[in-house]
């Protein structure tokens, strides 16, 4: 419509400009007449430019419209489809679920991936199957990756890689700085780990010139608190070798398969920061005679004894890895343990004598500005019923007791106090030691 108003008919143009023409009056004089008609049609052409201008403002904020409009669009429509997806999400969220309810889960890794197939092999048994994944999980899997099936053989959800794993239940030091200085009390106890641990790491040759292999493995057996880890960390010290520790009781996963690959994890780990020590406490937590109660968390516990027996029978020849375990209660272990090959070496670890308990106090008490009242003999004395943790635990509380009242000296009363926190129903007991302290 604006296009008609800009491009006026000549015919149009022509009355119009003749009529103004014949507005000048008679009397104007000719020069005065032509000044009039020129100004005009600079009037008509300034109107016919003005509106060609508008036109063309409002043809251009006509398009920017429609390009807005169309961008609205765009962008409903890809809200749309994101509902939609966030939907079918919520739904297989709700099944996902009500599975985990209904049925245990078993683990398996990704082996292969196809167009509109995966292949996956069980933990625990090694066995192989194809199946089908959902659209919306199938983005998410690569191979390695571990999955969570259900008796169906169906992948219910994605675990966490297993590296991640790793890094929540091990504890891995690239050399401890434990030496064997900061063991006291057990020198028969190291000098039987320095044979069959270090050795093998530092000078292996001894044992192929003699002819005879190495124990495979070392199992370090007494009552909380006596040095077990501490000698375990010194060894790897000592031989300069990475600390791989953790717990039996971090081998109990919820998912059927999980520990055997855990086990499959650790000596994997072990062979990649070679030489390396791979200490196992409380190993009665997956080592204990084995049940058959029908239970999933027994089956369980088996399957991981199991896969740890067979990754001990397999290394043969171990060369820079060694295996120690620790553990409170030997008397529960499984005999499949004990048999040469796996722990030929059986150590205990006692309670520290009177002279054990004079040196570890000796080793923490090393730093501290003592008063000349204090008699670490006497303390080692009255403190028979103490560990290595407890005798730590002592010190350290002294110099606490130090602390609360400003001074830098450590004083006789301040050990009593500790004493007293620490020990406290085994040192109320006796009369005696109390006044031999006192």
């Amino acid at each position: 419509m604006p296009r008609s108003i800009c491009h006026i008919p000549p015919a149009s143009f022509r009355d119009e400009f003749i009529s103004l023409e014949n507005s000048v009056p008679d009397y104007m004089s000719e020069s005065t007449a032509f000044s009039g008609q020129d100004t005009i049609q600079e009037t008509f052409l300034k109107r016919i430019a003005a509106l060609e201008s508008d036109t063309k403002s409002l043809a251009e904020e006509l398009e920017t419209t429609r390009m807005e409009r169309e961008e609205v669009r765009a962008k409903l429509f890809e809200s749309l489809i994101a509902n939609k997806k966030y939907l079918r999400e919520v739904e297989r969220l709700k099944k996902e679920n009500l599975l985990l309810k209904r049925m245990p889960l078993f683990l398996a890794t990704v082996v292969e991936m196809g167009p509109d197939y995966v292949l996956l092999r069980q933990h625990g048994n090694n066995q192989e199957f194809i199946t089908t994944v959902a659209p919306e999980m199938m983005e998410q899997l690569q191979p390695n990756s571990r999955v969570a099936i259900n008796n169906s053989l169906t992948v219910v959800r994605i675990l966490e890689r297993s590296v991640d794993v790793r890094a929540k239940v091990m504890e891995l030091v690239e050399l401890p700085d434990v030496s064997y200085d900061q063991v006291g009390g057990l020198e028969a106890q190291i000098q039987e780990v320095r044979e069959t641990v270090e050795l093998p790491l530092t000078n292996p040759e001894i044992f192929q010139d003699i002819g005879i292999e190495p124990p495979r493995g070392v199992l370090l057996y007494g009552l909380p608190g006596t040095g077990k880890t501490m000698l375990a960390k010194a060894v790897a010290h000592e031989s300069k070798a990475t600390f791989i520790h953790m717990s039996g009781s971090e081998l109990v996963h919820k998912f059927i398969g999980e520990g055997a690959q855990l086990v499959r994890d650790i000596f994997q780990m072990a062979r990649e920061k070679a030489p390396s020590i791979i200490f196992i406490d409380e190993i009665d937590a997956v080592g204990s005679i084995r049940t058959h109660d029908g239970t999933t968390g027994s089956a369980e516990v088996n399957r991981t004894m199991m896969q740890l027996l067979a990754e001990m029978d397999g290394f043969r020849t171990r060369g820079d890895i060694r295996i120690i375990a620790a553990t409170n209660r030997i008397d529960i272990l499984d005999p499949a343990l004990l048999r040469p090959g796996r722990f030929d070496r059986i150590i205990e670890i006692p309670m520290p004598s009177l002279v054990g308990r004079l040196k570890i106090l000796e080793i923490h008490t090393r730093k501290m500005r003592k008063a000349e009242d204090v008699n670490l003999a006497e303390i080692a004395t009255v403190t028979d019923e103490a560990s290595g943790a407890d005798l730590k635990s002592i010190a350290v509380e002294a110099g606490m007791n130090a602390l609360r009242r400003n001074a830098t000296i450590v004083s006789k009363d301040d050990f009593d106090k500790g004493i007293k926190k620490v020990l406290g129903d085994e040192i109320d007991g006796s009369e005696e030691s109390l006044r031999m302290f006192s």
